[in-house]
């Protein structure tokens, strides 16, 4: 397959090299960088200050996207958006857009499928395709926030937590970051994105030792390692005390605190014991429980907990001195929620 190199996957420095190897003055990559990132343009015809014959140039040399819409769907409170896309080598990713009173977050994919096989969801069980480049990643991102500027709105959140673990994919994930954080470009702030991931502790510590600012989510969903195995088998590689204290090295050079993720899945990981184990586990440490009701997938019979069940965990937790919310559920009936993002309908 012979295909130019995506324009989003060259940083300004990348461009400004280019362009002066074309002879062109050091101010164009600039022009150019700020076109697609703030200008949001599709196509270097849409760059009006760019002279035409170097749009001419560039449109022969690299392609301007990546993603093919395929499917648009929204959800019945028409507060959230998914879209399926195609790439160019036919896999296919989805992305999300959550509409909230003050926020407009997004849900972008890091890979096509997903290697870690978390029981409970959807991109898991369809196994593993290929890594994203950093283009493609950031590209999920200019999408939507073409969208949103058509009406006034702007991107205020981006959440690496669809398709694929974002550390399995640790420079091309952290490169689209760097590429949508750049001040002269889209400039949206580090403590804006949050990357999400299943418990790779090495890229944990790697990230530790960067200080950046981002935020961090842990997907935890069990409080031993037994129970933790039997959903994410990533924990027979990592089991729990060493994500925790790779955690804790976190929390520690970064002076942030940690979110950890869990599915409440009813008789299983909902129980007074389970959340009493929790709350032991993370005393002491500067963090906070993201407690989601099971979302549901084709793939695992487990069910979401009852309301009271749900109650019960946050008042144990709350109890134990550990901050924890209910996470809203949104775009459910679009299969848009944590967990049931997949690409078997491409």
């Amino acid at each position: 397959m012979d295909l130019k190199p995506l324009i989003f996957d060259l940083n300004l420095t990348d461009l400004q090299h280019i362009l002066a190897d074309w002879g062109q003055p050091a101010y164009r990559a600039t022009q150019l960088w700020q076109g697609l990132y703030r200008g949001l343009a599709t196509h270097p015809g849409e760059i009006t200050n760019l002279p035409r014959r170097l749009g001419e140039q560039l449109e022969s040399a690299y392609r301007f996207t990546a993603l093919e819409v395929i499917t648009v769907q929204r959800s019945s409170d028409g507060q959230t958006t998914k879209t399926l896309f195609r790439l160019p080598d036919g896999n296919a990713i989805e992305a999300v857009l959550m509409a909230y009173a003050e926020r407009r977050t997004l849900c972008i994919s890091t890979q096509a499928g997903c290697a870690m096989g978390c029981v409970f969801c959807a991109t898991g069980q369809m196994g593993f395709k290929r890594n994203l480049s950093r283009g493609e990643i950031a590209e999920q991102v200019l999408f939507y926030a073409r969208q949103l500027a058509a009406r006034g709105e702007a991107v205020t959140n981006v959440v690496l937590m669809g398709m694929g673990e974002p550390f399995h994919n640790y420079e091309a994930s952290l490169e689209a970051i760097d590429l949508l954080n750049q001040p002269d470009g889209f400039n949206l702030g580090a403590r804006r994105f949050t990357i999400s991931t299943v418990g790779l502790v090495p890229a944990i510590r790697r990230f530790a030792q960067e200080r950046r600012q981002i935020n961090l989510a842990i997907s935890l969903h069990a409080a031993d390692d037994e129970l933790r195995h039997s959903m994410l088998p990533i924990n027979a590689r990592y089991p729990i005390a060493d994500l925790l204290d790779a955690c804790r090295e976190y929390v520690d050079l970064t002076g942030r605190r940690v979110t950890f993720e869990w599915a409440l899945i009813q008789d299983v990981n909902d129980t007074p014991a389970q959340a009493q184990r929790l709350a032991h586990l993370l005393q002491g440490l500067l963090c906070h429980v993201n407690i989601i009701p099971l979302n549901p997938t084709q793939g695992y019979a487990g069910a979401k907990s009852t309301p009271q069940r749900v109650a019960e965990f946050q008042r144990i937790l709350n109890a134990a001195g550990v901050p924890c919310t209910v996470r809203v559920r949104r775009g459910i009936d679009i299969q848009a929620g944590c967990g049931q993002l997949a690409s078997s309908d491409a």
